[in-house]
């Protein structure tokens, strides 16, 4: 029924003209932010999990920090007990030497000790000189079952315990020097068995390298994973998104005309009682 008082046509053309005006905001803000879910309202649950996946990545990414330290770290002791090993041998050639008839006491005390003696300082020197930010490696509590987080749980992580080295301990009857026969041929056998100590723990550090490598390529997988979850659930889809913002752009300007159309219709019907 046409009526002047009151534009019904114009009020739902307009009703129509914000709906489809609100819903191209929408999707010019998701083609801006990259996001299908700019507002909480979008989809409640998925901001839910999406923001939870995009935390685990946050912590996957960290524990692949963690693991490149902790590699570091262990590379770092690793490469002083290489040095020590390779001092020991040194120090095992000095007894053999030193155990031989030919050597006179004299050399015995006087040249091969004196080198013997320094090299058992160096293995001192070594162990006090392997520090990670300030830590010592092979002596004090920094490397007694420290634990690296490798997942998104407290209780995904790997333990690394170094064995500490001490001078007199790894050396044992060794460290009383080579000035004699007799405490060369003691220091050989205790030689021999700080090398296999020092072996021992090279093996063990080799191990936790290996847990890190394969660690450091499973957290990467995570973190593709993850990310590629988030994004199927975040990460707006710019051909449909655009698809539908045409859509609405034609409904908007339809929704104009419709509004423009349907104001004019009192001074239509104004026009009517006129020419009455």
């Amino acid at each position: 029924m046409p009526v002047i008082s009151t534009n019904n046509a114009a009020n739902s053309a307009l009703n129509y003209l914000n709906q489809n005006s609100a819903e191209e905001t929408s999707s010019i803000s998701k083609l801006a932010s990259g996001s299908r879910i700019v507002k909480a309202s979008d989809d409640a649950a998925g901001l839910a999990i999406g923001t939870q996946l995009q935390a685990n990545v946050a912590v996957f990414q960290q524990d692949q920090t963690n693991v490149a330290q902790g590699t570091s770290i262990l590379q770092s002791a690793d490469g002083a007990l290489a040095q020590i090993s390779n001092v020991l041998q040194r120090m095992m050639s000095l007894a053999a030497e030193a155990a031989s008839g030919q050597v006179t006491n004299t050399q015995r005390s006087q040249d091969i000790n004196t080198e013997y003696t320094q090299l058992k300082g160096e293995i001192t020197s070594i162990v006090n000189s392997t520090t990670y930010a300030g830590q010592s490696l092979l002596s004090g509590n920094f490397l007694s079952n420290v634990k690296f987080l490798v997942g998104t749980q407290s209780t995904t992580n790997l333990t690394v315990s170094v064995k500490n080295v001490n001078t007199n301990t790894l050396l044992g009857s060794a460290s009383a020097g080579v000035s004699t026969s007799a405490k060369a041929l003691t220091a050989i056998g205790s030689l021999s068995t700080a090398i296999n100590t020092i072996s021992q723990s090279r093996a063990k550090i080799g191990a936790y390298e290996s847990q890190f490598s394969f660690s450091s390529q499973d957290i990467a997988t995570n973190v593709q994973n993850t990310q590629a979850a988030a994004s199927t659930i975040l990460d707006a889809d710019v051909a449909t998104v655009k698809a539908t913002l045409s859509s609405q752009d034609v409904l908007t300007q339809s929704s104009i005309a419709a509004l423009t159309q349907a104001s004019m219709l009192p001074q239509e019907l104004l026009k009517l009682i006129q020419a009455a």
